[in-house]
């Protein structure tokens, strides 16, 4: 991730929080478990200090009591056309992409697929191929 205008209290489990105040961020649609709260600058954590001790509070005994998030299974991965077609055509990027790791294999698909244009899509392809050849993940 690229720096930000923010520094974050990260809850690992904040997905399991009560977040009475409504401040826990989901990061983007893909996390699951991890919540934030952000903060621009020290007078917000300064003015937060009381909310934010019963979050951590809160989080301590989440861990304490061994509660666990349940985390949605992972569904099959459906690959952008351009991706495809390289995968069917190279046996073994085939390969190299499956020895990868499920979150890299993630990583790429949503990558790969955010574009809305084919052009874009297989811009992108092209330009990782030999990373996934080589075993990288996308930001290896």
């Amino acid at each position: 991730h690229g720096f930000k205008e923010y520094c974050a209290l990260l809850f690992m489990k904040g997905a399991l929080l009560n977040d009475a105040n409504g401040i826990l961020i989901q990061q983007t649609e893909n996390v699951q478990a991890a919540r934030q709260i952000r903060f621009t600058n020290l007078r917000e954590i300064v003015e937060m200090e009381t909310i934010l001790k019963a979050y951590i509070n809160e989080a301590i005994e989440v861990e304490k009591a061994g509660l666990k998030v349940d985390f949605k299974k992972n569904t099959e991965l459906i690959f952008p056309e351009e991706f495809q077609k390289k995968l069917d055509q190279s046996p073994a990027l085939k390969t190299a992409f499956d020895a990868l790791t499920p979150g890299r294999q993630r990583a790429y698909n949503l990558y790969f697929s955010a574009p809305k244009q084919s052009k874009t899509r297989e811009s992108r392809v092209e330009k990782y191929m030999q990373q996934i050849l080589n075993g990288k993940g996308l930001n290896d």
